[in-house]
């Protein structure tokens, strides 16, 4: 049987890996120069801490796990004859791969609120599974870089935001992203004015798709889910609103003057893109997107959606938003949280497109002793042991060459892996130090060696 890995999962090779990290450790050295500090939670879940948080869509996304043992013997006899899938999953499966770490972290707040300093800044960087279809970008397991901020009301945490995703962006070097950024009160706001109010989730689920499936795709699936043709066509500016950021907000302000909850998200958002905007961005820009949603359901004030470049044609790079009432749902009720996610998996397609990864290097040895001498080779590793206790990577090619053929073959894993340094031979307890670029040879004593790679 050949082997095969599921759709929507990769293997990856040591550059990838390299390249990976690099993009890790740039996202998590901004965290923590922005305050925030990390927590794991398990990669599986209670089902029912998962299920009937992201709205049904996301509900028939997660990945449900069989219970241990005979997990048919508890069925329902008649749900087994009904061949009623949604109840005869609830029955069998107790158990889910988490979908996002944004629920996962609600629950850790609530377990652990005794333990917490609010306000709680937390980041976390974990693998999520989701059972989509995969194509360019989209994978069924997927890394997710998160930054929450639970305990705080303030409007300066979605600032932080803004300011965040440029920071790592710039020193990711991927030029020209943009931060589109609008607010739930809005939406619920225009609901509101076009008598769409209960059908919020709905219109917003389809007004999110605007730019996958196009003006009539949205239009098309707001009937379908029976919001009057009226209301749809008093939401007609909103697939053409143009201008500068102020200009938006002065036109939203106008269109929400009835309503209580879109005024309100007016404000919010103008306090948010006037002060990002006067701290300043280096390399992103920020556009109010009145057709954002982000279809969730625990939204409830800012939304963000990172675009990359325009010259590399891929979804959202990154997401967020703030949840006031995300903890209420496991008894925690006042609790307001904001927070942001960066896609791993898309920002390393973006790089690779862009050509952004000729310096992430592979970890390698510096030095490469050779093994030509089957009666040198404990020698060699007490040299490397020395060398590694001084914190210099060192290894001994592990076969011994019995031919010239063997010699030419470990002369051509150090041009392959590019080591600096090798070491062939001994001679009086001293080892022949070449440097493969200048092609320089010395005899050193190890202690010599490691004064000079320092």
């Amino acid at each position: 049987m050949k082997p095969s890995i599921p759709k929507g999962t990769r293997d990856f090779s040591s550059t990838e890996v390299a390249r990976r990290n690099f993009i890790f450790n740039t996202i998590k050295h901004s965290f923590e120069l922005f305050g925030f500090q990390p927590i794991e939670t398990p990669s599986f879940e209670n089902s029912s801490t998962l299920m009937g948080k992201y709205g049904e869509e996301g509900d028939r996304l997660i990945f449900k796990i069989l219970n241990s043992g005979d997990y048919l013997n508890k069925a329902n006899d008649k749900v087994l004859e009904d061949k009623d899938s949604n109840k005869l999953t609830a029955q069998i499966s107790e158990k889910a791969l988490r979908y996002d770490l944004t629920v996962p972290f609600a629950r850790y707040v609530v377990q652990h609120q005794n333990d917490i300093t609010f306000p709680f800044k937390r980041y976390q960087i974990q693998p999520v599974w989701r059972a989509d279809k995969p194509q360019k970008g989209r994978y069924r397991e997927f890394y997710q870089c998160d930054a929450d901020v639970v305990g705080s009301t303030s409007l300066w945490q979605e600032v932080e935001f803004v300011k965040l995703y440029d920071a790592v962006f710039s020193k990711l070097n991927v030029k020209g992203t943009t931060i589109k950024i609008n607010n739930r009160k809005i939406l619920s706001g225009i609901a509101e004015v076009i008598g769409a109010k209960d059908k919020l989730i709905d219109f917003t689920v389809a007004l999110d798709k605007l730019d996958k499936i196009g003006k009539d795709g949205v239009v098309a699936e707001m009937l379908a889910k029976g919001i009057a043709e009226t209301a749809i066509e008093k939401v007609q500016p909103l697939f053409e609103f143009t201008g500068t950021n102020e200009d938006k907000l002065d036109a939203l302000a106008a269109m929400l003057s009835t309503s209580e909850e879109g005024t309100k998200g007016v404000e919010e958002l103008r306090f948010v893109v006037y002060n990002a905007q006067e701290l300043g961005l280096e390399t992103a820009s920020l556009d109010l997107d009145v057709t954002l949603a982000r279809g969730l359901n625990y939204y409830t004030g800012a939304i963000y959606e990172v675009a990359a470049p325009k010259e590399v044609k891929i979804g959202s790079i990154g997401g967020g938003g703030r949840y006031d009432d995300l903890t209420g749902i496991f008894g925690m009720k006042d609790v307001s949280g904001v927070g942001i996610s960066f896609g791993l998996d898309r920002i390393y397609l973006v790089m690779e497109e862009l050509g952004l990864f000729e310096d992430v290097a592979l970890p390698k040895p510096k030095v490469l002793f050779l093994n030509f001498n089957e009666n040198e080779s404990l020698l060699k590793m007490k040299a490397v042991n020395e060398l590694r206790a001084n914190g210099v990577k060192a290894e001994l090619y592990p076969d011994v060459a019995k031919s010239n053929n063997q010699q030419k073959k470990q002369w051509k894993y150090v041009d392959k892996r590019a080591i600096e340094f090798v070491v062939s031979d001994i001679e009086d307890n001293k080892f022949m130090l070449k440097n493969s670029e200048t092609r320089e040879q010395q005899l050193l004593t190890v202690n010599e060696i490691i004064n000079i790679i320092h």
